[in-house]
């Protein structure tokens, strides 16, 4: 492993192993000045993170749209929703038996363009429908490509810096409330609902052809294992879910997407119809909640390298119970108080997951990683599109045109959070779990 004082082959750079620039630097084995170039690995990922992200946050905006244009319920507003949760949950679960045999460059590109095309199939739907099945389509590779963002990060940033890095990429959503949404609202105002899927269409191409350049080549992580066809499910299978740490990590992710998700699809609809925000001032909402979550985002980062990642995420936690209490019992009020709620939720919220993936991903050994995660993505979506779909049930449509039970709805999600708060104390990561054995 370069102990011997020779430099690395020529191509080093471009080709790694699996853990080279995370573990095996944090190990002292290599110097640090060997690793990758990480800002610009990080910007092409945040950037993939903001693609998805803006396709997945439009359609919540466009909720009073939809209602007008195709005469739907909340409980068919919720299915929108849920068709992509669930349709990137199901791929994502069949995806991860394989990833980890493929580079991750290769993948991150083919998920890239994939979604680029489900997203034209989106600006060319007719009618709720084939909305419906384009969003699913989407849906399949949305869940792929976020999968695939983590799984690379963990794989070439030291753990020191995992959290910093975390933050960075995850940024990828406040700047997503700040600038694509108001963007894409812009054109939904002045064109039509179709445009900003295009703007994206045109993005995601733009965006693998990048990715196709920066991203240093990853081995794929199976390549060492010599199990075949239905032993390799097995082997897989069996490594990653008879693991009580990894159950204990696919519980804490599905207690927090599905706690959030109870909310999160609901609130442009009930601010419009209850709070009395006007339509044209959504573009408010997602502007200064991403605008705050942008810098608070950065700074979560660095206090989970210094602090700890689970302490960070119980504090975030708990204080994030605040604004899903107010966001859903807030009735009409001005304006002004409807932001800072509603920006108090983004930032707590959103920025909670930011020391959640450090920990998620510093609980499983790297040869199971691309797998884990993928496996984790789809529990993700899948409890997400859950949250969506029991709050279209739970809630109704007075006469009067206002949300009813979004109150109880958030109630449920505060007491959900306080279960994953249990669950993460009883995570453990690799290294907690090392030294016990010694």
């Amino acid at each position: 492993m370069h102990q011997s004082g020779k430099s690395p082959p020529a191509d080093a750079s471009h080709e790694l192993e699996p853990g080279i620039g995370s573990e095996i630097v944090d190990c002292g084995v290599l110097p640090d000045t060997q690793t990758i170039h990480e800002l610009p690995v990080l910007l092409i990922l945040a950037a993939v993170q903001f693609l998805h992200i803006v396709d997945f946050m439009l359609i919540m905006p466009l909720g009073p749209e939809f209602f007008r244009r195709f005469d739907i319920t909340p409980q068919q507003f919720g299915f929108l929703v849920t068709a992509y949760t669930f349709s990137a949950a199901l791929c994502s679960f069949l995806v991860a038996f394989v990833i980890d045999r493929f580079d991750r460059k290769h993948a991150l590109v083919a998920f890239c363009t994939g979604f680029s095309i489900a997203t034209l199939l989106c600006a060319l739907s007719v009618d709720y429908l084939t909305l419906l099945c384009s969003r699913a389509v989407a849906g399949m590779f949305g869940g792929l490509l976020s999968a695939t963002v983590f799984s690379i990060i963990a794989d070439l940033i030291p753990q020191v810096r995992r959290g910093k890095a975390m933050g960075t990429v995850m940024s990828a959503f406040p700047f997503a409330a700040v600038a694509g949404m108001p963007i894409g609202l812009l054109l939904v105002n002045t064109f039509s609902w179709r445009a900003p899927f295009i703007m994206l269409t045109v993005l995601g191409f733009l965006i693998a052809l990048r990715a196709g350049r920066i991203l240093p080549k990853i081995k794929p992580h199976g390549s060492g294992t010599h199990h075949q066809g239905i032993r390799r499910l097995q082997f897989h299978f069996n490594s990653i879910f008879l693991n009580r740490n990894h159950i204990f990590a696919f519980l804490l992710i599905a207690m927090l997407m599905f706690s959030g998700y109870l909310v999160i699809p609901f609130i442009s609809v009930y601010m419009v119809a209850n709070v009395g925000m006007q339509e044209t001032e959504l573009p408010y909402l997602y502007f200064f909640g991403g605008l705050f979550s942008f810098f608070t985002a950065n700074m979560i980062g660095r206090f989970t390298d210094n602090y700890g990642q689970r302490l960070m995420f119980c504090i975030l936690a708990i204080l994030s119970i605040v604004p899903v209490l107010w966001v859903t019992h807030i009735s009409e009020a001005s304006l002004y108080l409807a932001l800072t709620a509603t920006t108090l939720f983004m930032v707590l919220v959103t920025g909670r997951v930011i020391p959640l993936m450090a920990l998620i991903t510093a609980s499983v050994r790297p040869h199971l990683r691309g797998s884990f995660l993928t496996f984790h993505m789809s529990i993700q979506q899948f409890s997400a599109g859950l949250g969506s779909l029991m709050a279209g049930y739970l809630m109704t449509m007075s006469v009067q045109g206002k949300i009813v039970n979004f109150d109880t709805v958030g109630m449920i999600a505060a007491v959900i959070t306080f279960v994953g708060i249990f669950l993460a104390i009883c995570l453990k990561t690799v290294e907690e779990l090392d030294a016990q054995l010694k």
